[in-house]
């Protein structure tokens, strides 16, 4: 038998258990143009919380009583293409389930000697393409600049910080325990680290970034954006991938406004999305592996085990459990 995991519910805040539900289903089989595969690894993303909820965005929501889908990476069982054959491994977006029948048309091949297969959901895949292309093409640091990362110890803010440190920038990142404070600066080489749940985080950032903020990578939104924003320099850019503070909120976020700084330091936000860039992913991967290969950008993966686990594993995401990229292995 198969089995899959379904959207059970639409929560208001943040989601629960009860959120999911588990259906036991027939194994599926692969037509023409079709391919039969395993889940190996299974992606959770903060993004899918947006998803959950019944409004007009840029992916559209999930449907009740039906599998929620994220970024896999999966073994050929049955090939119906010439595209792929029996034990090939590739990713794509596929619904949770054991097992899939999917168009060969929508997966790409993972080549296991390149990198772990797991790189193709994590660094390699989605999170360092969204760091990579949100970096260099809205941030464009300079030498000297400062960088400040919010999110920094996830699974985009850890390789947007490195790839700051490649272009010369100081990087300044934001995080919420005293262990990823110590991995940022001692293993990926941030310059400071600010802990968000201790102390002032305005006072904290004034003191780690004497000399203003060029560019900042925003990831969590709240009060943490209005403490960075309020540092600006001229000509500021902020890249806008992220809100996780608010998107378990029930009520409209209100704040101080974003306009009057953006306007005094004549700075640019802008909201962007990984599939903007898509014609240029090939470049992207290309860049980020050779990083990789020299070690110039390390990665961390948070795995859970077991397919039962993944709605733990994906409100882990909202209390800060990971270390990097949040990943369930599903099957050897």
């Amino acid at each position: 038998m198969n089995e899959q995991i379904l959207l059970a519910e639409r929560p208001k805040g943040m989601p629960t258990k009860d959120t999911f539900k588990y259906e036991k289903i027939e194994m599926p089989t692969a037509k023409e143009g079709e391919v039969l595969v395993q889940t190996l690894y299974l992606s959770v993303d903060p993004y899918m919380r947006g998803r959950m909820n019944d409004t007009k965005s840029y992916v559209p929501p999930f449907e009740l009583n039906a599998p929620l889908a994220g970024g896999i990476v999966a073994r050929v069982m049955e090939s119906k293409s010439d595209r792929f054959k029996e034990g090939d491994i590739v990713t794509g977006m596929l619904p949770w389930k054991r097992y899939s029948a999917a168009e060969a048309k929508n997966l790409q091949k993972v080549d296991p000697e390149l990198a772990p297969i797991t790189t193709a959901i994590g660094v390699l895949g989605m999170p360092g393409l969204t760091a990579y292309f949100g970096l260099l093409e809205i941030g464009q640091p300079k030498e000297g600049e400062t960088v400040v990362v919010s999110g920094a110890a996830g699974a985009v803010g850890s390789v947007v910080g490195q790839i700051a440190k490649i272009k010369g920038a100081r990087v300044v990142g934001i995080a919420g325990s005293e262990d990823k404070i110590a991995y940022l600066k001692d293993e990926l080489g941030f310059d400071e680290v600010i802990n968000y749940k201790k102390g002032n985080v305005k006072e904290a950032l004034k003191e780690a970034c004497p000399n203003g903020v060029d560019v900042y990578f925003e990831n969590v939104g709240g009060e943490i954006s209005d403490a960075v924003v309020s540092l600006l320099n001229k000509f500021a850019r902020i890249p806008l991938c992220g809100q996780i503070s608010l998107y378990n909120l029930e009520k409209q976020d209100v704040g101080p406004r974003v306009q009057t700084p953006l306007l005094i330091n004549s700075a640019l936000m802008k909201g962007f999305i990984v599939a903007d860039y898509a014609d240029k992913f090939p470049e992207g991967i290309k860049q980020l592996g050779e990083w990789v290969q020299q070690g110039k950008i390390k990665y961390s993966e948070n795995v859970v085990e077991g397919f039962e686990n993944v709605p733990e594993a994906f409100l882990g995401l909202f209390e800060g459990a990971n270390l990097g990229k949040q990943l369930v292995k599903v099957a050897e």
